[in-house]
């Protein structure tokens, strides 16, 4: 793979450096694969266990002559510059590191990390490629708890259930994820919203009364927390995966990044998709919160809703878009915290009689 991006970026070298240096020289433009709501598709899996988006093949043309054009282009240059580097030494770097590369440059005119995101969005969608294989990963910030041991490439094992306070961080170097191989006697995998939540279902052992495997991204999961989802259950498909998310558009959202993957992403994560159970919190759910807990949503969860009603992934699941179309009616946002006001072992029961029960979509 590594090879194969160099000659992609040799060869968009060579046609930029043909276009100057012709009788009629131009800049020539980067055909970008589309990012957008038309370009993307649902994929259903052939067995119906679920779905993915997807990019078609529509591009379209990042110019340099347009407003911030310049600044664009350069970042983006230089971004492949230093991919290339790494590519043909075979090492790789985080994406902060790049940042600070390209930041202490200042003909790169990077002044954000969003900018060098953009860039590094930008060149794989300009060369069709993961950014992992572009030898970048991101520093990684999930979480990971429960009845599973991970065998390193050094074949180190560390059992998940003896890490005390600590936890498991999930790596962001997705070639390293690619290489853990587990064993575990759970039944189930929770994925949950927020770290808070996360911590008090491992501060209860949670998985010990539940056999189970507890994730989190912290918030929106970044795509390393994703990979080694679908890394565990690719190797116990029969585990059910169960997400644990606020009532609101964003614990929506949150749910649809692990079942669906993003159009942002749409290139990286069609593979890294699981086929997630929303358990909780849903409306039915909100018999169990005080109406003090009940917060009026913000304008940027109306705008969001609004973006998820009309969006393909809500197209062909009424009860998740059920779900939304309830919470617009009803103005109203719910964090799973607030069922600790319920006592000190509700969540725990909340989570194991709704699993039982099978109350879930």
């Amino acid at each position: 793979m590594p090879l194969i991006i160099c000659a992609r970026i040799e060869s968009f070298v060579k046609d930029f450096l043909r276009r100057l240096v012709s009788s009629e020289p131009s800049i020539s433009s980067l055909p970008l694969v589309s990012r957008t709501t038309k370009n993307a598709r649902i994929q259903e899996d052939c067995f119906g266990k679920g779905s993915s988006i997807f990019l078609m093949h529509a591009t379209f043309e990042r110019k340099f002559t347009t407003r911030g054009g310049v600044k664009i282009f350069l970042r983006v240059w230089k971004l492949l510059e230093i991919c290339y580097r790494l590519l043909i030494s075979g090492k790789r770097a985080t994406q902060r590191e790049i940042y600070y590369r390209l930041v202490g440059d200042p003909s790169c005119c990077v002044e954000t990390p969003q900018q060098v995101n953009d860039a590094i969005q930008d060149a794989v969608a300009l060369l069709k490629c993961s950014r992992h294989s572009l030898g970048i990963y991101a520093s990684g910030k999930g979480l990971l708890v429960g009845r599973l041991v991970i065998q390193g490439p050094d074949g180190r094992r560390i059992d998940c259930t003896k890490l005390g306070p600590n936890h498991f961080p999930i790596s962001g170097d997705i070639n390293y994820i690619e290489r853990l191989e587990f064993l575990s006697d759970a039944r189930y995998i929770f994925v949950v919203e927020k770290e808070t939540v996360f911590q008090r279902l491992a501060r209860d052992r949670f998985y010990h009364s539940v056999p189970c495997i507890i994730i989190t991204g912290k918030g929106y999961p970044d795509l390393a927390t994703r990979v080694i989802l679908h890394r565990i259950h690719r190797t116990f498909p029969t585990l059910s995966i169960f997400a644990l998310v606020d009532w609101n558009p964003s614990g929506l959202a949150i749910l649809c990044t692990y079942k669906f993957g993003s159009i942002r992403m749409g290139l990286e994560t069609p593979h890294h998709v699981c086929d997630v159970k929303w358990l909780g919190l849903r409306h039915e759910d909100l018999q169990y919160i005080s109406s003090e807990a009940m917060l009026d949503l913000k304008g940027r969860d109306k705008v969001l809703a609004k973006s998820l009603l009309v969006s393909k992934m809500l197209q062909n699941n009424e009860k998740l878009k059920n779900e939304l179309i309830q919470m617009i009616q009803n103005g109203k946002r719910v964090e799973i915290e607030a069922l600790h006001a319920n006592g000190e072992r509700f969540l725990g029961n909340f989570i194991a009689e709704k699993v039982v029960q099978h109350d879930y979509i």
